[in-house]
Protein backbone atom coordinates (compact mmCIF):
# COMPACT_ATOMS: atom_id res chain seq x y z
CA UNK A 1 0.00 0.00 0.00
CA UNK A 2 1.64 3.35 -0.82
CA UNK A 3 1.13 5.36 1.83
CA UNK A 4 3.89 8.30 1.17
CA UNK A 5 3.53 11.11 -0.59
CA UNK A 6 6.82 13.95 -0.47
CA UNK A 7 6.95 16.56 -2.71
CA UNK A 8 10.31 17.49 -5.32
CA UNK A 9 11.79 20.84 -4.90
CA UNK A 10 10.61 21.57 -8.21
CA UNK A 11 6.80 20.92 -7.11
CA UNK A 12 7.22 22.91 -3.81
CA UNK A 13 8.31 26.02 -6.43
CA UNK A 14 5.46 25.50 -8.25
CA UNK A 15 3.24 25.47 -5.54
CA UNK A 16 4.62 28.91 -4.12
CA UNK A 17 3.70 30.09 -7.88
CA UNK A 18 -0.08 28.50 -7.74
CA UNK A 19 -2.87 30.04 -6.43
CA UNK A 20 -3.66 29.02 -2.85
CA UNK A 21 -7.03 26.37 -3.82
CA UNK A 22 -4.33 24.41 -5.61
CA UNK A 23 -1.85 24.08 -2.68
CA UNK A 24 -5.23 23.52 -0.56
CA UNK A 25 -6.44 20.65 -3.13
CA UNK A 26 -3.06 19.52 -2.94
CA UNK A 27 -2.53 18.97 0.60
CA UNK A 28 -6.05 17.19 0.70
CA UNK A 29 -4.86 14.85 -1.96
CA UNK A 30 -1.71 14.38 -0.02
CA UNK A 31 -3.83 13.92 3.15
CA UNK A 32 -6.00 11.53 1.71
CA UNK A 33 -3.49 8.95 -0.01
CA UNK A 34 -1.30 9.16 3.56
CA UNK A 35 -4.86 7.98 5.37
CA UNK A 36 -6.41 6.02 3.13
CA UNK A 37 -3.26 4.56 0.53
CA UNK A 38 -3.42 5.50 -2.60
CA UNK A 39 -5.78 2.99 -4.40
CA UNK A 40 -8.55 4.15 -2.42
CA UNK A 41 -7.89 8.06 -3.73
CA UNK A 42 -7.40 6.73 -7.33
CA UNK A 43 -10.75 5.63 -7.48
CA UNK A 44 -12.21 8.86 -6.09
CA UNK A 45 -13.52 10.48 -9.56
CA UNK A 46 -12.77 13.81 -9.01
CA UNK A 47 -8.97 13.53 -8.86
CA UNK A 48 -9.08 12.11 -12.64
CA UNK A 49 -6.19 9.64 -11.85
CA UNK A 50 -4.60 8.70 -14.96
CA UNK A 51 -1.21 7.72 -16.70
CA UNK A 52 0.15 9.71 -18.76
CA UNK A 53 1.60 8.80 -22.72
CA UNK A 54 4.78 9.85 -24.85
CA UNK A 55 7.51 11.40 -23.06
CA UNK A 56 5.85 11.16 -19.40
CA UNK A 57 5.10 7.63 -19.59
CA UNK A 58 5.88 6.19 -16.11
CA UNK A 59 4.28 8.98 -14.74
CA UNK A 60 0.76 10.11 -13.48
CA UNK A 61 -1.33 12.80 -13.06
CA UNK A 62 -4.46 13.93 -10.57
CA UNK A 63 -6.50 16.64 -11.51
CA UNK A 64 -6.28 19.86 -8.55
CA UNK A 65 -9.16 21.59 -10.54
CA UNK A 66 -10.40 21.84 -14.09
CA UNK A 67 -7.14 23.81 -15.03
CA UNK A 68 -4.60 22.22 -12.37
CA UNK A 69 -2.50 19.27 -12.66
CA UNK A 70 -0.18 17.13 -10.01
CA UNK A 71 2.18 15.35 -11.60
CA UNK A 72 3.53 12.42 -9.83
CA UNK A 73 5.82 9.72 -9.65
CA UNK A 74 5.54 5.95 -7.71
CA UNK A 75 8.87 4.89 -6.54
CA UNK A 76 10.52 2.77 -3.85
CA UNK A 77 11.29 4.06 -0.37
CA UNK A 78 15.01 4.58 0.80
CA UNK A 79 15.43 1.02 2.18
CA UNK A 80 14.36 -0.52 -0.88
CA UNK A 81 10.80 -2.53 0.54
CA UNK A 82 9.01 -3.52 -1.68
CA UNK A 83 5.28 -3.24 0.40
CA UNK A 84 5.73 0.73 1.19
CA UNK A 85 6.25 2.88 -1.69
CA UNK A 86 6.73 6.34 -2.55
CA UNK A 87 4.74 9.08 -4.08
CA UNK A 88 6.95 11.80 -5.12
CA UNK A 89 5.02 15.00 -6.68
CA UNK A 90 7.55 16.01 -9.19
CA UNK A 91 5.30 19.46 -11.20
CA UNK A 92 2.12 21.09 -10.49
CA UNK A 93 0.82 22.77 -13.46
CA UNK A 94 -1.45 24.54 -15.04
CA UNK A 95 -2.72 21.95 -18.22
CA UNK A 96 -2.44 23.75 -21.64
CA UNK A 97 -5.82 23.09 -24.01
Amino acid sequence: MIEKVVLSKGAEKDLRRAPRRIASNLKTWVELVEISGLETVRAIPGYHDEALKGKRTGQRSVRLNIAWRAIYTIEKDESGEEIVRLVTVVEVSKHEY
